[in-house]
């Protein structure tokens, strides 16, 4: 049985435009343009989910999905740093910004580690690899970076070197209790 697993970046908005940890902002009038632009070709005979931010729901939405929050693909909950720019953390808490991205189990935010999340979406993983067919969520950047590191079973400390630019495509095939990924496809180019 093979399971296949496209997992969406969601479009720019001002958060992302800031390197701003998400804040609940919404899609701004061009990131919603562009994913309008590249919703042909998407394929649409699949579970459709969604991570439950509000910049992924509006971007299925106009990538035209009718797609279901999955709390299991929530983003990586920032605790006290949500809304702030990481320019602005790092200014105030240099030493929590070094140790966070130093280590994975680290959370100076009071929020989730990166261990923590790769733990979380791993198990998503998991229970996707259970059933045949076709998954299509749309998920924040570092949902991608973390079932990327579970599917190839790479250190966590690969999380930060893994690149998501918005509205692109990373396919994971699974069978067997192994995954294939095929990285970063920009929609609206190649086969999404």
């Amino acid at each position: 049985m093979t399971t296949r697993v496209m997992l969406i970046s969601p479009a720019m908005n001002p958060a992302l435009r800031e390197a701003r940890f998400d804040d609940g902002c919404p899609l701004d009038a061009a990131g919603a343009a562009h994913a309008r632009a590249a919703a042909d070709g998407l394929r649409r005979d699949a579970t459709l989910l969604a991570s439950p931010t509000v910049r992924c729901r509006e971007t299925a939405a106009a990538l035209g999905l009718d797609a279901h929050a999955e709390p299991a693909l929530a983003g990586l909950d920032m605790g006290r740093w949500r809304g702030r720019t990481l320019e602005e953390v790092g200014a105030g808490e240099p030493e929590a910004l070094a140790r966070w991205l130093a280590d994975p189990a680290a959370s100076p935010h009071g929020g989730e580690s990166v261990r923590l999340l790769c733990a979380r979406v791993g198990t998503w993983l998991e229970e996707a690899a259970r059933s045949a067919g076709r998954t299509v969520a749309v998920v924040e950047p570092e949902v991608v970076r973390a079932v990327t590191v579970r599917a190839l079973g790479a250190p966590e400390a690969a999380f930060w070197r893994i690149d998501v630019p918005p509205l692109t495509a990373t396919g994971f095939t699974g069978r067997a209790g192994r995954w294939n990924v095929a990285l970063g496809t920009e929609l609206g180019r190649g086969r999404a």
